[in-house]
């Protein structure tokens, strides 16, 4: 009789525990991650180090981003790369501009899965548009307790008719939204990269992942680690920080 209580608490917890995780939409927490990390506004100060077997070198940055359609990046340190840039505006709508040739140069579409400025995130990286949550589908694979947090696994493929050259998506999202791990996989489903979250610490009035390292699994001793110094979430963002001409000639 003690045995067949038990069996039916066990059944009883598990159909609960599957309901609640049921009721728990995907895609919202993809959303809200991606909230969390860019606000309405954000404005930061980082480095980004870029690490090779044989070498490594670090640049400052500063990054500006509205609405979650508008980024801009500007390396500011070492002297050979300040001045380099990346806006983007609405989806895949990214230029760069060099100050060495003065040029400002339209990325296209087919190129956001480059390597951008030398490191292992690409151009769609970089932009953190709302891409994932639009153009795929996503599903709760399971949930994990990690240090009195729950932490969603969730699965993302994009549509068969988007052009996207991921098979699939893996987001490891802490219940405050902080994004833990984040895996990208090719078409044979083969994990390619996983960016990890090095440090959380408070910063801008919220739980953020200052520290996360991109590393490129089929290639030994190469990552890329981007760190926050300084991250605001309230400053204003006039409109003309969006601008070819500002990309070109900085006003901010």
């Amino acid at each position: 009789m003690q045995i067949k209580l038990f069996l039916m608490i066990a059944v009883l917890l598990i159909t609960r525990q599957s309901f609640a995780e049921s009721a728990i939409d995907a895609k919202d927490i993809i959303r809200d991650a991606i909230d969390h990390y860019r606000g309405l506004t954000s404005y930061s100060e980082m480095t980004m180090t870029i690490h090779r077997p044989d070498w490594e070198r670090t640049m400052s940055m500063k990054g500006w981003s509205s609405g979650g359609k508008k980024t801009l990046v500007r390396v500011t340190a070492p002297p050979r790369d300040a001045g380099n840039a990346t806006l983007v505006l609405d989806d895949n709508k990214v230029w760069s501009f060099t100050p060495k040739i003065n040029r400002v140069i339209r990325i296209p579409s087919s190129m956001m899965s480059q390597s951008w400025m030398g490191s292992d995130f690409s151009n769609k990286d970089i932009s953190r548009t709302d891409e994932i949550v639009d153009k795929y589908d996503h599903i709760l694979l399971r949930t994990e307790e990690l240090d009195g947090h729950t932490v969603y696994i969730i699965e993302s493929v994009p549509h068969e008719e988007a052009a996207i050259v991921w098979g699939k998506e893996i987001s490891h999202v802490r219940d405050d939204y902080v994004e833990l791990e984040h895996h990208f996989l090719d078409q044979e489903l083969e994990t390619v990269k996983v960016l990890k979250t090095l440090d959380i610490q408070e910063m801008g009035g919220r739980m953020f992942a200052v520290q996360q390292r991109m590393n490129m699994l089929e290639k030994d001793g190469e990552w890329t680690e981007f760190s926050v110094q300084v991250l605001d979430f309230e400053k204003e963002m006039p409109d003309y920080l969006f601008t070819l001409s500002n990309l070109r000639n900085p006003r901010e």
